[in-house]
């Protein structure tokens, strides 16, 4: 099954969750600090809530999640043929989970896109440490970018 992502930012993490629990009839897939994400059924849709102080109610990036690599793969065929690019990320760390994925570029107002599956369950937001030049939804680690691990990315 593929679902819409929407991640975004919450002032606070505690209230986001009770407010979004109920609003979806649903408790949270998994959570951790500054983070959690829901997997709602009704509407599919991911939703991530990213704590970032200052930032709530802001969009924090897009996605589709999806169910396999074959399908990341046949997905970024299909967009790089209807002209668009991607950046690649395979065996990422990040939102706590192991992904493969990629970025499509080009929004016409500057939105975030990913197209991702997610691998594994991982401890860590990001990958431990973060070598400059890898990302997280994204935002690069190590650059002149805010690290992932700051709630400035999933």
């Amino acid at each position: 099954m593929s679902r819409i992502q929407l991640a975004i930012n919450v002032d606070n993490l505690d209230e986001s969750i009770a407010f979004y629990a109920k609003l979806f009839n649903t408790e949270p897939a998994k959570i951790r600090p500054g983070y959690a994400n829901f997997a709602v059924a009704e509407p599919p849709l991911k939703l991530v809530l990213l704590e970032h102080p200052g930032q709530g109610g802001s969009i924090n990036h897009l996605g589709v999640e999806v169910p396999d690599i074959d399908t990341v793969d046949s997905e970024q065929t299909r967009l790089g043929r209807a002209g668009l690019t991607s950046i690649d990320e395979r065996g990422a760390t990040c939102c706590y989970a192991k992904q493969d994925k990629f970025w499509v570029e080009g929004a016409p107002n500057g939105e975030r896109w990913e197209v991702y599956t997610v691998l594994a369950d991982s401890q860590t937001f990001s990958a431990e440490p973060a070598e400059a030049g890898s990302t997280c939804c994204g935002a690069e680690i190590g650059a002149q970018a805010e690290p992932a691990a700051s709630g400035a990315c999933c």
